[in-house]
């Protein structure tokens, strides 16, 4: 059984069903961009349609596909950091677990990364057209941020640091961070998630840095795609640990 997370946007508690019906939503945009019509509509059965669809087309077609529309977030990316000159905004969630542990997770994920398990990153969130891992370490991802108008393409770089805005909370002890770039290496935003343990289970506190002059509603958008992939991600996480021996 699927564990019964608190999802929390804005301070306010927000049902799983609504971050469920935003994912059945972002599916069925995701499909049509990926060219293909939904066979069906319940939620399930489209996460597993997309799925195939993605394998099938492979990284080259991926991004082939999407050519045009890189191409062009990758220069409004770069406009926008330019002008903002390294200020940033936040945008942010909170997800509450009643199951696992701040390490656990974190260690998860960093594994996840690592080893490129990319049906586990890609299946967290429809708009995850691509995301790998390169020789380097860097996580190659092209995605639709939540509010934006197309994909774009990207690498963050979990060792680097350097030009985050965002404070590590001395509150939450585990980490996982790093510097978004754009394909030549502009610096354009970046992640701080960090994790608690409380209660039974744990707390994240999801942070993605955008540009301070990106639209706004790319920042308050984009929370409902971090709710939605790290709600999937922890219940995948808890999932696969619970059944590990010992």
């Amino acid at each position: 059984m699927a564990i019964d997370l608190q999802i929390f946007i804005a301070n306010e508690n927000i049902a799983s069903d609504r971050v469920a019906a935003w994912e059945r939503r972002s599916a069925l945009k995701a499909l049509g961009k990926l060219g293909v019509r939904a066979e069906r509509t319940d939620l399930p059965a489209l996460r597993e349609q997309l799925a195939r669809r993605k394998e099938a087309l492979g990284h080259d077609a991926i991004r082939s596909l999407f050519r045009r529309e890189l191409a062009l977030a990758d220069r409004i990316a770069k406009s926008v950091a330019w002008l903002s000159r390294g200020r940033r905004r936040f945008s942010i969630v909170e997800i509450v677990s009643p199951a696992g542990t701040a390490e656990g997770f974190a260690h998860w994920f960093e594994e996840a990364a690592r080893r490129d398990r990319e049906e586990v990153m890609i299946a967290a969130a429809p708009e995850h057209y691509l995301i790998a891992t390169d020789a380097a370490g860097r996580q190659e991802v092209i995605e639709t941020n939540g509010g934006a108008p197309m994909p774009a393409r990207f690498f963050v770089d979990y060792a680097d640091l350097s030009s985050l805005r965002s404070e590590a909370d001395p509150a939450y002890p585990v980490q996982v961070a790093g510097v978004a770039r754009a394909p030549d290496g502009t610096a354009i935003g970046g992640v701080r998630h960090q994790f608690r343990n409380e209660g039974t289970g744990f707390r994240a506190r999801l942070t993605v840095e955008f540009p301070l002059f990106i639209m706004p509603s790319v920042v308050t958008g984009h929370r409902w795609h971090l709710a939605c992939e790290f709600s999937n991600w922890i219940r995948a996480a808890v999932a696969e640990i619970d059944r590990q021996p010992g």
